[in-house]
């Protein structure tokens, strides 16, 4: 099963509503002009994505994935009880583009000029909704560095368009989670039911394995 990219750039307009040139106002005082939006040329933004030129189309991400690994961050959301013990796991259930239904984590990649720690912060919210009150440290440490391979059999990890390397992180959430996007609910479990092999069956590209490294790291594996 693919690892999930759901995170659409924001778009950026003026009052009119025309997408901006990214090189526009800065670029113009040095003489320069940007591409014109969406004019097909590398690194030129489409409409949509006219707030980040570093922002790939779909053809400029295919052609990097056949080429180089990508980036991600991956998320376990737990919840703990007053002295830190793991008691509850969160897994998301998600629909994929083929209509079917399959059990994930909170996972997605790393733009370009984002720290991990604020592309966590974007995922976590994306995923469980703005209420759903992570608690980050100001640099997280993975408890793993996760590697997708096109080729099964590679890793525990497989993900069928690309080669990526993922870090994992265990994060306690202490709100109210409305999942979102492609998201349908979040289902909070016990350590020893997230760790299950029944629970490892419908998790999608092996991440039944990274739920139970996730649960070793923190203690709550039995």
């Amino acid at each position: 099963m693919p690892v999930r990219t759901p995170d659409p750039d924001p778009n950026e307009s003026d009052d009119k509503g025309t997408p901006r040139d990214p090189l526009e106002g800065i670029g113009a005082s040095f003489g320069m002009t940007g591409h014109p939006v969406g004019d097909g040329t590398f690194g030129s933004p489409a409409p949509g994505n006219a707030a980040n030129p570093a922002w790939l189309t779909d053809i400029e991400l295919a052609e990097a994935r056949r080429r180089l690994p990508m980036l991600y961050v991956e998320a376990i959301p737990v919840r703990t009880d007053g002295v830190g013990a793991v008691t509850e796991v969160g897994i998301l259930l998600r629909a994929t583009p083929l209509g079917e239904i399959t059990r994930s984590i909170v996972s997605g990649r790393v733009r370009y000029g984002e720290t991990v720690r604020d592309a966590l912060f974007r995922h976590l919210e994306n995923d469980l909704g703005p209420m759903a009150f992570p608690l980050l440290p100001p640099q997280p440490v993975p408890f793993t560095v996760a590697e997708y391979f096109p080729i099964p059999g590679v890793s525990p990890f497989h993900d069928d368009r690309q080669h990526a390397v993922s870090l994992a992180f265990v994060v306690p959430v202490t709100g109210t989670c409305e999942p979102r996007q492609d998201a349908l609910e979040v289902t909070w479990l016990t350590p020893a039911e997230a760790a299950s092999d029944s629970l490892a069956a419908e998790m999608e590209g092996g991440r039944g394995t990274l739920v139970r490294l996730a649960l070793a790291s923190v203690g709550a594996l039995r």
